[in-house]
């Protein structure tokens, strides 16, 4: 049976796994293991499907993020230490902000 990339997907992981356990090929071995993010893309290599269009991902630079985010603890530190209330806030702030983004990335992906 022919399948596309949209109907594999709207599968659960288990009816994912029963169509990998007839598809022989080096790109679903452990098929058994893989997690739905995973296996997704092996059986449309295995099976033929083209994904190109459909693995286009966005996301987010976290470790940038995070990068950022130690820089802004180390201000808000200083500004604690100092206590320059405005600065404080406005350090805490995008603090939280960034917190926010990478929170809103991960249950966008999940």
């Amino acid at each position: 049976m022919a399948h596309t990339y949209h109907e594999l997907k709207a599968k659960t992981i288990q009816e994912l796994r029963d169509i990998a356990k007839d598809v022989h090929h080096d790109a679903v071995q452990g098929f058994s293991q893989m997690n739905k993010d995973h296996l997704l893309p092996a059986l449309c290599k295995a099976l033929g499907i083209p994904v190109h269009e459909h693995a286009e991902v966005v996301g987010i630079d976290r470790p940038a993020i995070k990068a950022k985010m130690r820089e802004l603890k180390k201000k808000r530190d200083d500004a604690l230490a100092s206590k320059d209330s405005g600065t404080l806030k406005a350090v805490r702030r995008q603090i939280h902000s960034l917190n926010r983004e990478i929170r809103r990335h991960i249950l966008r992906t999940a």
